[in-house]
């Protein structure tokens, strides 16, 4: 036998041996053991790609999360960087400042986006 999670083809072949050989007798309980075993083996693979996905749904709910916490707290730092910039009139200042903010959440987004891309997920 196997593993237990894959039923292999001799495996398949013995139980129809096993059911030619013994006959209509015991064909019920032959046909439920080896049922048994198929149900056994796709609840084993189901329940790997289920915890796969549960995985990964929870990895990009924590990118969200993090990605809306960085945009929180980059408005928080943009506003008190911005004011007095603009009350003396340094516009050109104010413009670099926001343009690195916004160059911190793209960068942010891109790895997230791109870990989320990567191949073999």
């Amino acid at each position: 036998m196997s593993d237990g999670n894959q039923i292999e083809r001799h495996e398949s072949e013995a139980f129809l041996e096993t059911r030619r050989e013994l006959g209509p007798s015991f064909e019920k309980e032959i046909v439920d053991a080896f049922a048994e075993r198929i149900e056994r083996a796709v609840e084993a693979r189901s329940g790997g790609e289920i915890e796969e996905r549960r995985q990964r749904r929870d990895e990009e709910r924590g990118d969200r999360q993090r990605q809306l916490a960085l945009g929180i707290v980059s408005i928080g730092a943009g506003i008190p960087i911005t004011i007095p910039l603009a009350v003396t009139d340094h516009t050109f200042a104010v413009i670099v400042s926001w343009a690195g903010i916004v160059g911190v959440n793209a960068a942010h987004a891109w790895v997230v986006n791109a870990r989320r891309l990567r191949p073999g997920r």
